[in-house]
Formats: C-alpha cells, sequence, structure tokens
C-alpha cells in the first residue's frame, strides 16, 4: 500500500467526515485517488478494508454506526460482484458512493452493472469505473458536504478556476505549437468529397 504522508495522517486525526471503504487491500492503488482530492480539499477522512462477502458483520456494524461516529459521507469501492456499495447503503441513510473497480476479466463493467443496479429504496450514487470515478467520488462527497460548509465550497470553486487555468494553458500551448510547426488545423480533413471521389472513379474505369 502507498506510504500514508504526514498531512494525511494529521487529518485523519481529525473527526472524519468521510469513509473510503474497500473490499480489499489490493484496491488501494485505484481508491488512493479518493484520498488525494480529499486531502487536496482539506477534508478529514478515514479509509478501511471491508468486505460484504468476507466480513459481512464488520460492515453490517460499520455501516450502522458510522452516523454516530460522525461520518457524512461513505464512499465504497469494490470490483466483481461488487456488494459493498450495496451492503453498505442497506445499513445506513447516509450518502454511499459507489465506485466500481476493475477487478477481472470484464473490464469493470461487472462491478458497474452490480454497484449501479440497487432497487428502489436503496440508492448508491454510481460513479465511473476505475481512477477517474474514486476521484469524483471525493469531489462529490466534497459538494455534498459544502451544502452546509462555506469553507469546501469555497475549496471547491477553487478547484474549478484552477481546472479551467489548466484548460486554457493547454489550449494556449496548442496554438503555440500549431504556429511553431505549422501543422494543418486540428479537425481539417484532407478526404475528397464523395462527388470527387466518384468522378476520379470513373475516370479510372474509363
Amino acid at each position: 500500500m502507498k506510504r500514508i504522508s504526514k498531512g494525511e495522517e494529521e487529518m485523519a486525526a481529525e473527526r472524519p467526515l468521510v469513509a473510503i471503504l474497500m473490499g480489499s487491500d489490493s484496491d488501494w492503488p485505484v481508491m488512493a485517488a479518493a484520498v488525494e482530492r480529499l486531502v487536496e480539499l482539506g477534508i478529514p477522512h478515514q479509509a478501511h478494508v471491508l468486505s460484504a462477502h468476507r466480513s459481512p458483520e464488520n460492515t453490517g456494524r460499520f455501516a450502522r454506526s458510522a452516523r454516530a461516529k460522525g461520518y457524512r459521507v461513505l464512499i465504497c469501492g469494490a470490483g466483481a460482484a461488487a456488494h459493498l456499495a450495496g451492503a453498505v447503503a442497506a445499513q445506513t441513510t447516509l450518502p454511499v458512493l459507489g465506485v466500481p473497480l476493475d477487478s477481472g476479466g470484464l473490464g469493470g463493467l461487472d462491478a458497474l452493472l452490480a454497484t449501479v443496479q440497487m432497487p428502489a429504496g436503496v440508492p448508491v450514487a454510481t460513479l465511473a469505473v476505475g481512477r477517474a470515478g474514486a476521484d469524483n467520488a471525493a469531489i462529490l462527497a466534497a459538494q455534498i458536504l459544502a451544502l452546509g460548509d462555506a469553507r469546501i465550497a469555497g475549496r471547491l470553486e477553487e478547484l474549478k478556476a484552477a481546472m479551467s487555468r489548466g484548460v486554457e494553458e493547454k489550449d494556449q500551448r496548442l496554438q503555440e505549437a500549431r504556429l511553431a510547426n505549422r501543422s494543418p488545423a486540428v479537425g481539417t480533413s484532407r478526404i475528397r468529397p464523395a462527388r470527387a471521389r466518384a468522378r476520379v472513379g470513373r475516370t479510372k474505369a474509363r
């Protein structure tokens, strides 16, 4: 597993608002993306390994006691059958965010379907498969918390502004590279129109 940084240790010492749950420590390389984003946003959190199948009693106990412990959002990552998010959602009224993981030969499709196809009355907000989903789960958790916390709302605004600046910088680099290399415009097609191709074909046929 990735070594915990000093900043993460200090944040974990605060009362955690978000719990990041995963079915196995082998899921950490992906779920670490959620931790990294929460650290960036300054949101206290904790990460645990719990299994819907191998430790169902511990999973249920954690879910039932999460609100009393001060948690406000639960992020669950699992692959294959991926029942962790659903099992947790069945035992709590806190928001549960599910992150499907690619742990088999189906590219994560099995986990995606298992996470998103919840019965009515037991919702799981399902994100994308893999690290993008873990990252977005952390951002969505922050957006939920920001409904009652102006500081977190401000950090999210800063994040949006930083992403916008990043796109502008990339566009500027692209334009500078095009000018330097005199490359054709992006999206320009050199394929001749269909009528022109047809005329050439008829000429060759003669």
